[in-house]
């Protein structure tokens, strides 16, 4: 990560990973066949720990009792935060953006079913938990669709997710303002109407009715 942070992808080498790590040539080649599959490790790992990074801010928002806004902002930011993070400081931030989608785009499709089926989890635990009801003809994965299509779209204000700071600070504001127009808690039952007794009448003999 660091080799490719400093040099771009394109201008590092498996011999400048090899020098960083310690390593000889010949020894990385043992593990990774080319520089390519080396890019490919390094995003995978960037994948995994971002899906870690989203899990326990949900978890964490959801046990200091966060509303479902609170919730999916955090599990949201926290896994483009860390994404952001390891690639901070470089350079070469949009030809690792972009390379990552042609050497990798396997792994980008499979981690983003990963996210989306963590927020569909999420979605459903809460509104049930906290007694939500999502808007009409919506289902959780339409509602996590959504959020996802929120994320893509905000990023097309701010190439590469730059200036972080910026970007995650209004896709927080996006995403509660979604959440907002579409959950509300559970209607309340109606209280049943009291039955009233017929009082039964006595009539005299031969008295009609």
């Amino acid at each position: 990560m660091t080799v490719f942070r400093h040099h771009g992808f394109r201008r590092s080498s498996i011999e400048q990973a090899a020098e960083a790590a310690g390593l000889t040539r010949q020894a990385l080649y043992h593990h990774f066949k080319s520089k390519e599959a080396l890019f490919r490790a390094v995003i995978e790992r960037v994948y995994e720990t971002a899906l870690a990074a989203q899990i326990a801010a949900a978890a964490a928002a959801e046990k200091a009792g966060g509303g479902l806004a609170d919730i999916i902002v955090a599990e949201v930011t926290a896994r483009l935060r860390h994404m952001l993070a390891s690639f901070d400081g470089s350079p070469h931030i949009e030809e690792l953006f972009s390379e990552h989608l042609l050497q990798a785009r396997d792994l980008y499709q499979k981690y983003s079913d990963l996210y989306f089926a963590q927020a569909v989890a999420t979605i459903e635990r809460v509104c049930t938990k906290q007694r939500l009801v999502l808007a009409e003809n919506l289902t959780p994965r339409d509602f996590a669709r959504l959020i996802e299509m929120a994320v893509h779209g905000t990023k097309s204000a701010y190439p590469a997710m730059r200036p972080a700071d910026a970007y995650l600070k209004h896709l927080a504001i996006m995403l509660r303002t979604l959440i907002a127009g579409a959950v509300g808690p559970s209607p309340k039952p109606r209280p049943a109407k009291p039955t009233i007794a017929k009082k039964s009448v006595r009539r005299k003999p031969g008295e009609r009715k």
